[in-house]
């Protein structure tokens, strides 16, 4: 569905990502995992061209996306979920939710509705506070609405950056249940995420970064098994 190939960035002087290639098949979970600043939010970015490619190029399903606009690559059907939540805190639950729709201008009225009322099925504590503003959340709040955000697009392709970031362990494992939940329904997610175990024991495959290069990849399980893994990321 995605493929990376020897993808470069740079952010002046500093090399964020060095050579990096990944690929992600139809309905996978696929888990980038590693240290701070070893490029993984960059590689997101990189693929939602949100910064500046030196070099590299990304395609979905075999279409060249790599110089494509932000917002027509979200049309295609790839959501991000960026790290910080980044949910507009002035409007309403409710009116977040329906900017997760506006790059479909085919969507109908009726389907926008029912999709919103599809999230609130989902995430029913969005639906208890839908007039709240979006600043009135709680930081587990805000993430369910920026995962509910990026759902309303019915994408193909859902990528999160650390989603469990300063959460209690309860909202943590009901947003890991959630992923779990859209896998079956036939979504594909690229997860970010600091807490590996976590990431690794719901990944199908994972890719570990260092130093913007990927020096490591196989299945969830091979990846918890291996012994480097263990000791720089598991703390085991």
């Amino acid at each position: 569905m995605l493929k990376v190939d020897n993808l470069v960035v740079n952010y002046g002087y500093i090399q964020a990502l060095r050579d990096v290639s990944l690929e992600i098949k139809e309905n996978e979970i696929i888990t980038l995992i590693g240290g701070n600043g070893a490029g993984k939010s960059s590689t997101l970015m990189a693929i939602s061209n949100l910064v500046k490619k030196t070099s590299g190029t990304v395609t979905f399903d075999g279409r060249d996306i790599s110089r494509m606009d932000p917002d027509k690559i979200v049309s295609l059907g790839i959501a991000h979920v960026p790290e910080g939540r980044n949910i507009f805190k002035k409007l309403s639950v409710e009116e977040n939710l329906l900017i997760g729709t506006i790059t479909n201008k085919k969507i109908s009225k009726k389907e926008i509705n029912d999709r919103v009322e599809e999230m609130f099925v989902i995430f029913p504590r969005l639906k208890e506070r839908r007039k709240k503003s979006g600043g009135s959340l709680s930081g587990g709040e805000q993430q369910m609405l920026a995962i509910a955000r990026g759902l309303m697009l019915k994408p193909r392709l859902l990528m999160m950056d650390e989603p469990s970031l300063g959460l209690a362990p309860i909202i943590v494992e009901e947003i890991f249940e959630l992923m779990e939940d859209v896998k079956k329904s036939g979504m594909t997610i690229l997860l970010i995420e600091q807490n590996a175990m976590l990431a690794l024991n719901v990944a199908d495959r994972g890719y570990v970064l260092q130093n913007g290069e990927i020096v490591l990849t196989g299945t969830g399980k091979e990846l918890l098994d291996n012994p480097e893994v263990k000791k720089a990321y598991l703390g085991i």
